[in-house]
């Protein structure tokens, strides 16, 4: 029985799949009305609660995934808005839903069983829906390379594929038959900056589903300080040159830069680089800003700071 429990609809995708972009269209067409939004990101400095603001309510859980080593500030978060929601004694300014946008690396099965094994959290929350997006452009190479993305994938009701205009549609039809086959029962639909769009048609043959060990190469969060007032043509080129170096180990890249030419939205996911995104002014500075983020294997934080240092001051 779900009468009187708040639905919860977690967003989960891997790192740079575009789950901020699709959750922002769909809050801002009013897909989730009333609804309060929890943003998780395993770096310990969000990013991308900014891009959601104008939301009824939003908590941020930053520094861990919500379904390993920040489950349990997770959980907390969760009882606070149960509690807060039970004392509230006019039913139209209660939370009407829960929205969960999970980090990049996180385990949406992991998260449904911490709420239904929860003697609390179960009497007050159903999850309604869990809901992945898979990039089209990379979505085949995370799924072959890293374990976390195929567990995402098994644990969707639906898929939402992002990125398809920058994929062929026969790369797309092929990467369809391999969710089919990880998710069968998952619907799946296409969406372009949050719109919807049609999708290829699934490749007729079956694909080979690769077996991935749970000790693949551990994926890890640095975070880089540029300071108050960084340099953006120096900072362009030692990011262009990092990642040529880094290669794939670079997952993802995100971060908000004040620039000459505003705040600006700063993204790559792998080697492409996207336009970066002018974002409002605020009052004064975030604590997110001028701060990168960067998601990978095999990276060393002393490493990247020194290359940055070493570019900024032979700038």
């Amino acid at each position: 029985m779900s009468e009187g429990r708040l639905r919860l609809t977690i967003v989960g995708g891997f790192l740079g799949s575009g789950k901020t972009t699709w959750l922002r269209h769909q809050l801002f067409a009013g897909g989730f009305p009333a609804a309060h939004v929890i943003v998780n990101e395993a770096a310990g400095t969000p990013v991308d609660h900014g891009l959601l603001e104008g939301t009824n309510d939003q908590t941020v859980l930053a520094g861990g995934c919500a379904c390993c080593d920040g489950s349990q500030t997770f959980q907390d978060a969760l009882l606070e808005i149960c509690d807060a929601r039970s004392q509230m004694t006019d039913p139209t300014q209660r939370v009407g839903q829960l929205v969960l946008e999970t980090s990049g690396l996180a385990d949406p099965a992991a998260i449904v069983d911490l709420i239904q094994s929860h003697p609390v959290l179960i009497r007050h929350i159903v999850v309604h829906e869990t809901i992945v997006v898979v990039d089209a452009l990379y979505g085949q190479t995370a799924l072959e390379t890293e374990p976390v993305a195929q567990a995402q994938i098994r644990a969707a009701d639906r898929l939402i594929l992002t990125k398809i205009d920058l994929a062929g549609p026969t790369e797309t039809g092929r990467l369809r038959r391999m969710l089919h086959m990880l998710a069968p029962g998952a619907a799946q639909s296409g969406s372009s900056f949050g719109s919807p769009v049609d999708l290829p048609t699934m490749a007729a043959k079956a694909v080979v589903l690769p077996k991935l060990a749970a000790d693949s190469a551990a994926i890890t969060t640095c975070q880089l300080d540029l300071g108050p007032d960084p340099d953006w043509t120096a900072l362009t080129l030692w990011l262009s040159a990092l990642l040529h170096a880094y290669g794939d180990q670079i997952v993802r890249v995100k971060g908000v830069i004040c620039s000459p030419a505003g705040r600006l939205l700063v993204q790559a996911v792998r080697n492409r680089v996207p336009s970066p995104e002018v974002l409002p002014e605020t009052e004064t500075a975030a604590p997110e800003d001028n701060r990168l983020v960067l998601i990978g294997s095999g990276l060393s934080s002393n490493a990247i700071e020194r290359s940055y240092q070493l570019v900024r001051d032979t700038g």
